[in-house]
């Protein structure tokens, strides 16, 4: 069957040869045996379910939440000849009808579905009597009520397959899938000895990089002028945050079309069909864009608002560089940025042992976002991978000419104002405290008789955020997990107060703005 496979590789598809992790997948699902599959976005997941499935002899159902993808995958085996459909919100009762007469009558090879489909019982019966071989479950991180994107929906997988005549080979796919994320897809899904594979999540040819500016719309500005045949993507926050920098960015001859989940339908698919057929080279949109879009020419994704976790960012980073060529990722930060995350965690509908892990996940994003490592190996430690080399030679950390500075004395006087504010307050207080402000709150709460007060008075207080965080990375103090948090004093503070232990932070040449000189020359454009 192997040999099968190879001729399917190249007649079908038109590959020579497989990726990494591709053939050792299809091998098992051919052998009978279920799969968990952890490959990064671009890396041809697609073809591990559709040679084995078109080799084997009954249907394959895959799994997707992402009904532009559906529909990509669909057109593209049909036009290669496959008997490939998708059901979907977005059709007609009668397109619909069309495909259950189809799928009775055995006429259909690969079906696409979205796993709400299940939640209808008369849904679930049209499949008794068909022979499916085949399950693949795409995103299938979504499961766990852990991860990033959990969604309920996908917990009615297991039950609909249990209730099949003879069950079939199960495939589970996803691009990123922590150890405990893992272990919840084999056991909510109930994976029987499954092979588990996962490739580097390493993409060589995206180069990774963290700017901090004063203003973020010219730094985009300047970016996507110099190269002006690129296509990329500009992820924000909200909807207002699209409509705003849209508008900065047409005010700046320079044209952009934005993607939201607020504006008409007709308006949407139009940005959306315009950006992947060309017409439109940069888009603006918040994180609803380009799940399943299959775009391989992406030249670069710019993140203007903080994303809630690293698993969010990589995934959005994803959709750049996916035919191997280079692309740049920059993540735009500022003091702050995590406060509306941070609103949307603490007031979400559901329990407290979730809501903590997500300010935790999310806090993870900020020390990313602040680190002075090597931003590639940051990011592959987060997601279970050994990086090996401490410097990638390429990010935007590895690139820069760093000094180290001495900052004991200053981190000595964070430290003992957390302690006389009795660890009651977050980094905003303490740095207003330290430069000595007379704001209103810090009259009331009498916040200026403490000792420590105006210690730092030579600073800015965006320099004493910038100590705070450092000392946090560091671990002298933590965060707590709320709505609000505050800081408090880590075991290893103790030793900075005594004058046991000094700090020391890398330093870089600062720039109050951000030159094009000094962005990313990784992308080439034919």
């Amino acid at each position: 069957m192997q040999t099968r496979s190879y001729e399917l590789l190249k007649e079908r598809f038109g590959f020579d040869a497989f990726r990494p992790g591709q053939a050792e997948v299809i091998g098992a699902i051919l052998e009978g045996r279920d799969t968990l599959t952890i490959m990064p976005t671009g890396s041809g997941k697609s073809l591990c379910f559709q040679i084995p499935g078109l080799q084997m002899e009954g249907m394959t159902i895959v799994f997707s939440p992402l009904i532009a993808l559906m529909k990509d995958q669909v057109d593209a085996l049909r036009a290669g000849g496959v008997p490939a459909a998708c059901i979907n919100s977005a059709q007609t009762p009668a397109e619909t009808y069309q495909i259950y007469r189809e799928i009775q009558d055995g006429r259909i090879k690969i079906l696409y579905l979205a796993p709400e489909r299940l939640e209808s019982l008369s849904f679930a019966r049209l499949f008794t009597g068909i022979r499916v071989s085949l399950t693949v479950i795409d995103e299938a991180h979504c499961v766990s009520q852990w991860g990033h994107d959990f969604r309920p929906s996908y917990r009615s997988i297991a039950p609909f397959l249990d209730a099949m005549e003879m069950r079939p080979i199960v495939a589970a796919f996803t691009a990123t899938a922590t150890t405990g994320i893992r272990n919840d897809i084999i056991g909510l899904l109930r994976l029987t000895n499954p092979l588990i594979t996962m490739t580097s999540l390493d993409r060589p040819n995206l180069t990774l990089s963290v700017s901090h500016p004063r203003e973020k719309e010219p730094v985009i500005a300047d970016y996507i002028r110099a190269h002006p045949k690129a296509s990329g993507i500009i992820y924000t926050g909200t909807r207002q945050e699209v409509e705003h920098l849209t508008r900065f960015l047409k005010e700046n001859q320079i044209f952009a079309v934005g993607y939201h989940a607020g504006m008409e339908n007709d308006a949407r698919i139009a940005a959306q069909e315009g950006f992947l057929q060309g017409r439109n080279r940069v888009i603006v949109a918040t994180n609803a864009f380009g799940l399943g879009i299959d775009k391989s020419d992406v030249r670069y994704v710019i993140h203007y608002r903080l994303p809630k976790d690293i698993e969010s960012y990589y995934q959005e980073i994803g959709r750049a560089g996916r035919d191997g060529e280079a692309a740049d990722c920059l993540l735009l930060y500022q003091p702050g940025d995590e406060a509306s995350p941070r609103y949307l965690i603490q007031n979400d509908d559901t329990t407290e042992p979730l809501r903590k892990l997500r300010f935790s996940k999310l806090q993870r994003m900020v020390d990313y976002a602040l680190t002075t490592d090597c931003l590639r190996g940051s990011l592959l430690r987060y997601l279970g991978e050994d990086p090996g080399e401490s410097n990638c030679g390429s990010c935007s950390n590895c690139t820069k000419d760093w000094a180290e500075q001495d900052i004991t004395i200053e981190a000595q006087k964070i430290l003992s104002c957390i302690y006389w504010l009795k660890e009651r307050f977050g980094s905003t207080v303490v740095a207003a405290v330290l430069k000595g402000s007379r704001t209103k709150k810090i009259i009331d709460y009498r916040l200026d008789t403490i000792k420590t007060y105006g210690q730092l008075s030579h600073l800015s207080s965006r320099e004493i955020k910038d100590l705070i965080n450092v000392l946090l990375i560091d671990g002298l103090i933590v965060k707590s997990d709320e709505g609000f948090p505050v800081l408090k004093l880590s075991p290893s503070s103790r030793k900075v107060l005594k004058g046991d232990r000094p700090v020391y932070r890398k330093v870089s040449e600062e720039h109050s703005g951000y030159a094009v000189a000094d962005c990313l020359q990784s992308v080439k454009v034919r």
